[in-house]
């Protein structure tokens, strides 16, 4: 059952993305060779109590800690743990808040120092698929042409689109329905409706499509050992057009990057 939101409620899911987007900002600037992912998720966990929420991801489903925390081969759900952060690492760094009782779920792939350049070109896909999938969350679409966007985007460059973990709604509750998968075919699925939050988040591998688990029941790799890479958007359907609740402007502000992927999804301000 999809649970469309009310204006007052969407402002309360800006409040709690805008939470995880100012976390992974704050960690932008500590991404770097050296680091240690358990301080780094310890950072994490008490800057979002700092803002009034909790972390939405710790105790979930028993996971143990903050953040996700996923390298180089590693899709989705890795465990951070006491192993540095190397020169030429990416890192899906995936966290969740919980505030006024919504959730904001949010994710950016980080570069640590000098990545490779198929690396790098494989980041850059990553990122404007999500953006090639929000513009098809509008009116009268409906779930497959957000799919169908992303998966034909990356195919074209040849990577792998994972199937078998896939983008939610968001509110209440961390997943909800419709699910947002990254594969699939135009005019299928739920149609979109005004109201509707969900997160929108490739996850494509550089190799093969195909995944497999670590024995610690969360952590997810690619098959065939090459690098993956992970970008999550919390949207809102507000009069027929996405616009965005969560932001990467916080983690642009701290590596000193100029961008305005993100201003066509923006509310208009008026005089």
């Amino acid at each position: 059952m999809i649970h469309v939101k009310t204006t007052e409620e969407i402002e309360l899911m800006r409040d709690s993305a805008l939470v995880v987007s100012r976390t992974l900002g704050m960690l932008a600037s500590e991404i770097k060779p050296g680091a240690n992912p358990l301080k780094l998720d310890k950072m994490a966990e008490e800057f979002i109590r700092e803002q009034g929420a909790v972390p939405g991801f710790l105790g979930m489903y028993d996971f143990p800690n903050t953040l996700n925390w996923s390298p180089n081969a590693q899709v989705v759900h890795g465990i951070p743990n006491n192993e540095p952060l190397k020169e030429g690492d990416v890192i899906s760094v995936d966290c969740g808040a919980l505030k006024n009782g919504f959730y904001g779920d949010h994710a950016y792939t980080f570069a640590v120092g000098e990545v490779d350049e198929a690396v790098n070109k494989l980041l850059k896909v990553t990122k404007e698929s999500l953006y090639v999938g929000i513009r098809e969350f509008k009116l009268g679409n409906r779930v497959g042409d957000v799919a169908y966007a992303i998966q034909n985007y990356c195919e074209s460059h040849g990577y792998g689109v994972v199937r078998e973990l896939v983008g939610h709604g968001l509110g209440k509750d961390l997943h909800e329905d419709p699910q947002m998968p990254n594969y699939g075919k135009r005019g299928r699925g739920k149609k979109f409706v005004n109201g509707m939050v969900v997160a929108i988040e490739p996850m494509i591998n550089m190799g093969t499509r195909r995944i497999k688990q670590l024995k610690d029941g969360w952590t997810i790799l690619t098959a065939d050992g090459k690098p993956s890479a992970h970008f999550e958007h919390d949207v809102a359907l507000i009069d027929g057009k996405p616009e965005l609740l969560s932001t990467f402007q916080y983690i642009y502000d701290a590596l000193g990057v100029t961008s305005n992927e993100e201003e066509e999804f923006r509310a208009k301000k008026t005089a």
